[in-house]
């Protein structure tokens, strides 16, 4: 079997991941252009582990100015295989207040300035989204908070904004009667692009705000967030610590087919396939293209 390594993208709040065993930094090339930073590799309990800070340290990228992309690519060539996303987000639920953290499992896009797939013109590829989320990856999840006593919801549905602004109440309103769980700016296209590239994921959605739906609530300040993300960070460096102490050691196979999403996929026949394209799939489509 494939050795199990995990993957971790920080979102804000968390710009390093203490407690690496032989922590050192690498810097990947990508075809792709340039990811959000270098990567963070070391250990913990054993368990090999990458990191990557979402916005870079200082937080000095904007979600639509993350090139998803290369931080997907690069994170497939370090060889993860299992990756968790640790993201802020606002509540649309009184039962997921601030300090809440929730493990998605859908997710609705809504925004449109970025590029969303590694797929396109000289070869076409239709990856399944119908479940973006590993359930097996959201059941180590959910065991790791249990063990150390962070509240978490078991399930919701993560709408994705544009931004870089928050709501305006009318929308705020719209997504909380749509029945959306929570609202953030950067889950979107990362869960679709670590699906093309067939890497097992799971978002820890980490609550700092109610948005500015909620009556008892004044609009959504980054004062505000602050206060809360300090705290978030914690315990969500404790739960990556308590995951990893307790993670498979060999990848176990994703249930709905998450590592294999290429099987399928491809529509392009390779004879039309372009070359420049298939060069820079070496890492995202390599398996399937090498088959």
């Amino acid at each position: 079997m494939t050795q199990a390594v995990l993957g971790i993208i920080g979102g804000s709040g968390i710009y390093d991941l203490p407690g690496l065993e032989g922590a050192h930094e690498e810097v990947i090339e990508s075809p792709w252009g340039e990811p959000s930073a270098p990567l963070r590799r070391g250990a913990i309990a054993g368990l090999p582990v990458v990191f990557l800070p979402r916005h870079d340290k200082g937080h000095r990228l904007s979600p639509s100015d993350i090139n998803y992309r290369a931080n997907i690519d690069v994170l497939k060539r370090a060889g993860v295989t299992d990756l968790i996303s640790l993201s802020a987000c606002g509540s649309f639920k009184e039962e997921m207040p601030p300090g809440t953290f929730v493990l998605v499992d859908q997710f609705v896009d809504r925004t449109h300035k970025r590029e969303s797939s590694f797929f396109g013109r000289g070869c076409v590829a239709h990856v399944s989204m119908a479940h973006p989320v590993s359930p097996r990856l959201r059941i180590h999840l959910a065991a790791a908070a249990e063990a150390e006593g962070i509240a978490i919801a078991r399930s919701g549905t993560y709408v994705c904004m544009e931004g870089p602004q928050f709501s305006t109440y009318a929308e705020s309103m719209t997504y909380k009667t749509l029945g959306y769980s929570v609202i953030g700016m950067t889950n979107m296209p990362e869960a679709k692009l670590a699906r093309e590239a067939e890497i097992c994921y799971a978002t820890v959605a980490m609550v700092t705000d109610f948005d500015c739906w909620h009556p008892d609530h004044d609009a959504v300040t980054v004062q505000d967030i602050v206060r809360v993300l300090s705290s978030n960070a914690d315990k969500a460096k404790a739960l990556v610590a308590r995951l990893a102490k307790d993670f498979p050691r060999e990848h176990e196979p994703c249930p709905i087919g998450s590592d294999r999403a290429l099987d399928t996929a491809l529509i392009t026949a390779p004879e039309a396939r372009d070359p420049k394209l298939m060069k820079k799939l070496d890492a995202v489509a390599g398996r399937i293209l090498r088959a």
